[in-house]
């Protein structure tokens, strides 16, 4: 029976939390939506499920019905502890899921809200946060084109969100160790807060806060990114101290085979990190024309015949490459999807929809003309991206595995290619330049896992 549960509001969020718990012991499964979970979850056997709802993007009504689907199918599963995994960031309708898990959770349940990622440079000091050295409002986020984050202060930016009061425990309380947070969140809950954000700047500080939430009378629901979710479950003895899962042995068994990389993620990040990847020779490039993808139809059939024609022709090579790279944005102008968008007459966002279905429908056509075998793993970079090549397989879960660097994780899909075909998905914005590299060595371990382990 499954212990944790966890709503995300998109699929590279889920993954991240995701593979934290996988790290620390726990079987862990990722569903792309609450239909998937509902339908596999009788086969999966874990301890810890988390489901994604595609939320963040959706108007506040639409999201808090998602997000309360998924909380109530998670409940009638049988999960003990739930938590909402929230952007790091915090772009999205935060405080609307908030208030969808708390209406189906207990009436005692307080929603504690620790936004902070200490390994990954995200962190929150007096209610503000603080991604990489630069304050929230001041990075790329804040001119986000789907879900822009205006105010900084985080106490203030769910306040406009939430139906509930929100409290705050600051940096001084936190710093003075588990009883003066205790006693903090006590003070809070006294004052009828029942979202309550607080302050931290190191995983040791998130501990602490998981910690003494425990000496608490009130049931909690964790609000976070994922180290508050995993500190909690260690706290509760349900799993063990985070730790590295690196298969044992090398990738000699994967000799031949080849790792394909998807980039839907424009971001000078990866273009960076893929242009590092193609400086190795034995990695190829095949750019994909992302203005024919956005035409779709038979014009967009002739692409993807073109481009897994050449795929194919690489594989057929005596010596295969090493990774083959498909990408739309990385070369050339960059395309204003608005503007396509637009021209055609089209919804907000269907072009990227249409680029990442695109791409997504190219991988499964290279799977069927090559054979799913010759490849040692998938990775692909974008949220969007990763979910579209998903769907395309016919893949609805994932089970999480490890990460190469945190928010670069690795899992297997589940339902297809008999559970082994290694698959990481990272956001765009993650990683130095040498990240895509990095994944690739690590699919090759992975694709030995089974062998070797």
């Amino acid at each position: 029976m499954p212990v944790i549960g966890v709503v995300a509001d998109d699929l590279t969020g889920a993954t991240t939390t995701g593979v934290l718990l996988a790290r620390s012991g726990s079987k862990t499964t990722v569903f792309f939506h609450t239909e998937a979970a509902e339908k596999l979850n009788d086969e999966i056997h874990s301890e810890s499920l988390l489901i994604s709802t595609s939320s963040r993007p959706l108007p506040k009504h639409e999201a808090y019905k998602t997000v309360q689907k998924a909380t109530a199918l998670l409940e009638k599963l049988g999960v003990q502890y739930f938590s909402k995994r929230i952007d790091t960031t915090m772009r999205g309708g935060v405080g609307v899921e908030i208030d969808a898990m708390l209406d189906i959770l207990p009436e005692d349940t307080i929603a504690v809200v620790v936004p902070a990622m200490p390994q990954s440079r995200r962190i929150l000091v007096g209610g503000y946060s603080v991604i990489d050295g630069v304050a929230l409002i001041k990075t790329p986020v804040s001119q986000d084109v789907r879900t822009p984050v205006k105010e900084g202060f985080i106490p203030a930016l769910l306040a406009a969100q939430t139906r509930h009061h929100v409290g705050q425990v600051t940096l001084n309380d936190v710093m003075h160790g588990i009883y003066e947070i205790k006693i903090a969140l006590m003070e809070q809950i006294r004052l009828g807060n029942r979202v309550i954000v607080v302050d931290a700047i190191t995983l040791e500080d998130v501990s602490n806060i998981a910690h003494a939430c425990l000496l608490l009378e009130n049931r909690i629901l964790a609000v976070d990114p994922g180290p508050f979710t995993a500190a909690l479950g260690f706290h509760r003895g349900i799993i063990h101290k985070e730790e590295a899962n690196i298969p044992k042995n090398g990738d000699s068994c994967a000799e031949g085979k080849t790792v394909l990389v998807v980039a839907g993620s424009a971001t000078p990040v990866t273009k960076l990190q893929m242009d590092v990847l193609c400086r190795d020779e034995r990695n190829v490039c095949v750019s994909v024309d992302p203005l024919l993808m956005i035409e779709g139809g038979e014009i967009a059939d002739k692409e993807a015949k073109r481009v897994v024609k050449r795929v194919k022709d690489y594989l057929s090579d005596k010596v295969p490459p090493r990774a083959v790279l498909l990408e739309t944005a990385l070369h050339g102008p960059l395309l204003n999807l608005n503007e396509e968008d637009e021209k055609r007459n089209y919804i907000s966002g269907e072009s990227a929809e249409r680029i990442n279905a695109g791409l997504g429908m190219i991988v499964a056509d290279i799977f069927d003309a090559v054979g799913a075998e010759r490849f040692a793993g998938i990775y692909a970079t974008g949220g969007d991206t990763m979910v579209n090549v998903c769907n395309q397989l016919g893949v609805a879960a994932i089970e999480m595995i490890d990460y190469v660097i945190p928010q670069a994780d690795i899992g297997r899909l589940v339902g297809k290619f008999d559970n082994k075909m290694p698959i990481v998905g990272k956001g765009g914005l993650t990683g130095d330049e040498y990240t895509a590299c990095k994944i690739v060595d690590r699919l090759f371990l992975e694709a030995c896992r089974d062998e070797n382990n």
